[in-house]
C-alpha cells in the first residue's frame, strides 16, 4: 500500500526546538532494501518530501562463516554513496541511519560500516531486535488515527520478523524472531522453484521459530492487527489489484496467493498484477513466513499499515532532542532503579564530571556540548549498577551489564561506548580496549574517572577554584586548583597524583599543576 505524500497523520507533541520546516531524513539499511526517507517537520508533524528505495539484497550476501561477501558489501556501499549525495546539506542531528539483521549477523560487518559510514556521510548504528521492533510500532502508530484499539503489529523484513503489542503510541511487549523473506527463499525455494512440499516444510520451519510467540500474541491480547513493510505491503499490493478490498491482506486472500504461486512453479514464470519483480525472488519465503504468522496466531484479516521502520526513526529524532522525551534517559533511569544504584552518588558524580566536561569542550557548539553531557550523565548514573552483583570489579560488572542489557532507545554501538566508560571510570586504563584517538571519548572518560576521585568520600566535593584545560591539537589535559586544596584534602591530592600516573600509559597527559 502506497504512503500518501500527506500522510503522517498524528502530531507529535515533544516541545521540541527543532523549528518549523526543518528537514529530517531516516536511512533503513534492511536485508533485502535499502530505504531513505526525507520529511519536513510541520507542527509536530513530518511530511515526505522524498523516499528513495534500493533492492540491495544484502541478506543474501552472508556466506558459510556468516561474513558479508565482497560483492554484497559493495552494493551496500554503491546504494549509500547515491543516498550521500542526496543527504548533502544535512546537519548531524537531522539524519538517522540503522542497520538490522543481516548487520546484526555479519562478523565482519565493522568492515563494512567503516566505509558506508563514509560514503554515507552519517553515522550507522547496529540496533537490536527488539529495538527495531520498537522502532517499527513508532512509525506504525503515528501513521494512524488516534485510537485506544490494542494493536498487534507485524513486520516481516528480509532475515527478521519482529512482532509488538501497543495502544497509542507505547510499545508494550516487543520481539524480534530469525526468520525472514529472503531467509527463507534461500532455504526453501533456492532455484525459484515453487511446490506444495516446499512450502509445507518452509511453513513448518517458520512456525518452529515463532512457536514461543504464541502465548503473548495470539487473538485476545489485541484488537487490530497491523503489517508493517515489505513482505505484507507487496501481498496487499497483489490482493488490491485482484479486487481485494484496499489494505487489507486476509486468509483467503493467502490462500489464493499461495494457489497462483504453486500453479506458476516458479519465481521466474509468476506473473502477478500489482507485484514488483524485484519482489518475485523472496516472495515464496515471504508468504510462507506470513501464513505461518496467520495460523499460528489466530488471524483473519490484517491491515497493511502505512508506517515502518523509517518512519519511527523520523519521529525518533524528534524525541532525542531533549532529555525529557528521549527514551534512553528513561532506559538509565530504569536501570539504575533496577540494580538499585546509589542515586545521591550517582548525581554528585554527575554534577562535577558535568563541570568538568564543559571546561574542556570550548569548541564545541552548544548542541553538541548538551549531547555528549548527557551521554556522561548516563554513564554516571549507571556507574555503580555492578555493585549489585559484587563490589569486587564492581566496574567489570556494570559494563557487562550494559553490553547484554535490554535498552530501549539505545544502539548497539552507543550502549557498548556507554559500557566502555562505566568499564573506564576506575582501575587501569591501558587494559581498557577503547578508541584513545576519539578525543570526545578522552574527554568523557577523564572528566568522569576525576568526578570519581573527587566524590570518593561519597559527599559533595569542594571544586571551587579547580580548572581543567585542553589546549587544542594538543594530548594534555592540565588540571589546577587553589593552594590551600591540597592541604584541606590530602587524599584527594593522592588520589588525583595516581590518577596522572594512570593516564602516562595511554597517548594523553594529565599534568597537575599546584598539586
Amino acid at each position: 500500500m502506497r504512503v500518501p505524500r500527506e500522510c503522517y497523520a498524528e502530531p507529535h507533541n515533544t516541545g521540541s526546538h527543532m523549528q518549523n520546516g526543518t528537514r529530517l531524513a531516516a536511512v533503513d539499511l534492511g536485508s533485502n532494501s535499502y530505504r531513505l526517507e526525507i520529511g519536513r517537520l510541520d507542527h509536530g508533524r513530518i511530511h515526505r518530501t522524498e523516499y528513495l528505495k534500493e533492492t540491495v539484497r544484502q541478506g543474501n550476501g552472508l556466506d558459510g562463516d556468516r561474513n558479508l561477501t565482497p560483492e554484497a558489501m559493495q552494493r551496500g556501499w554503491d546504494c549509500l554513496s547515491r543516498f550521500g549525495e542526496r543527504l548533502a546539506g544535512f546537519k548531524k542531528g537531522e539524519v538517522r541511519a540503522v542497520a538490522t539483521q543481516t548487520l546484526r549477523e555479519a562478523r565482519n560487518r565493522d568492515d563494512f560500516l567503516l566505509r558506508a559510514h563514509q560514503v554515507l556521510g552519517f553515522p550507522i548504528d547496529v540496533i537490536s531486535g527488539r529495538e527495531e521492533a520498537r522502532l517499527i510500532y513508532q512509525g506504525v502508530a503515528h501513521m494512524l488515527p488516534q485510537s485506544e484499539e490494542r494493536r498487534l503489529v507485524v513486520d516481516i523484513g528480509g532475515r527478521s520478523t519482529e512482532m509488538i503489542l501497543g495502544q497509542g503510541l507505547d510499545a508494550l511487549t516487543m520481539e524480534s524472531y530469525r526468520v525472514g523473506s529472503v531467509a527463507w527463499s534461500m532455504k526453501y525455494f533456492p532455484d525459484g522453484q515453487f511446490n506444495a512440499r516446499a512450502f509445507q516444510a518452509a511453513e513448518v520451519a517458520a512456525k518452529a521459530v515463532l512457536d514461543e510467540a504464541v502465548n503473548t500474541y495470539r487473538t485476545g491480547n489485541w484488537d487490530v492487527a497491523h503489517g508493517s513493510s515489505g513482505t505484507i505491503a507487496a501481498v496487499g499490493d497483489v490482493l488490491v489489484a485482484a479486487g481485494g478490498p484496499p489494505g487489507l491482506v486476509t486468509q483467503d486472500g493467502l490462500d489464493w496467493l499461495l494457489d497462483r504461486l504453486l500453479k506458476a512453479q516458479s519465481a521466474d514464470r509468476l506473473k502477478l498484477d500489482g507485484m514488483k519483480d524485484d519482489r518475485r525472488a523472496v516472495i515464496g519465503g515471504g508468504v510462507s513466513v506470513l501464513r505461518a504468522v496467520f495460523d499460528l496466531l489466530g488471524i483473519e484479516q490484517m491491515q497493511a499499515a502505512q508506517g515502518a521502520l523509517r518512519h519511527g526513526l523520523l519521529y525518533d529524532l524528534l524525541d532525542r532532542e531533549q532529555d525529557i522525551t528521549d527514551l534512553r534517559s528513561t532506559t538509565v533511569q530504569r536501570l539504575a532503579r533496577k540494580f538499585d544504584a546509589d542515586a545521591d552518588q550517582a548525581e554528585r558524580v554527575s554534577q562535577v564530571a558535568r563541570i568538568l566536561f564543559q571546561q574542556t569542550c570550548s569548541g564545541l557548539s552548544p548542541a553538541d556540548l548538551a549531547r555528549f553531557q548527557r551521554k556522561l550523565d548516563w554513564a554516571a548514573q549507571l556507574h555503580e549498577i555492578g555493585s549489585h552483583i559484587a563490589h569486587s570489579d564492581y566496574h567489570k560488572h556494570g559494563a557487562y551489564i550494559l553490553d547484554n542489557a535490554d535498552a530501549p532507545g539505545f544502539a548497539l554501538p552507543e550502549l557498548h561506548r556507554l559500557s566502555l566508560l562505566v568499564l573506564g571510570h576506575r582501575g587501569k586504563l591501558r587494559k581498557l580496549d577503547a578508541d584513545f584517538e576519539d578525543k570526545d571519548f578522552v574527554r568523557q572518560l577523564l572528566c568522569l574517572r576525576l568526578a570519581v576521585i573527587l566524590c570518593h568520600a561519597r559527599r559533595a566535593p569542594d571544586v571551587k577554584d579547580m580548572q581543567i584545560e585542553s589546549t587544542a591539537g594538543s594530548r594534555r589535559f592540565v588540571l589546577s586548583c587553589r593552594s590551600s586544596w591540597v592541604s584541606a584534602y590530602p587524599q584527594s591530592a593522592h588520589l588525583l597524583r595516581e590518577e596522572a600516573l594512570a593516564w602516562q600509559k595511554t597517548p594523553w597527559a594529565l599534568v597537575l599543576a599546584g598539586l
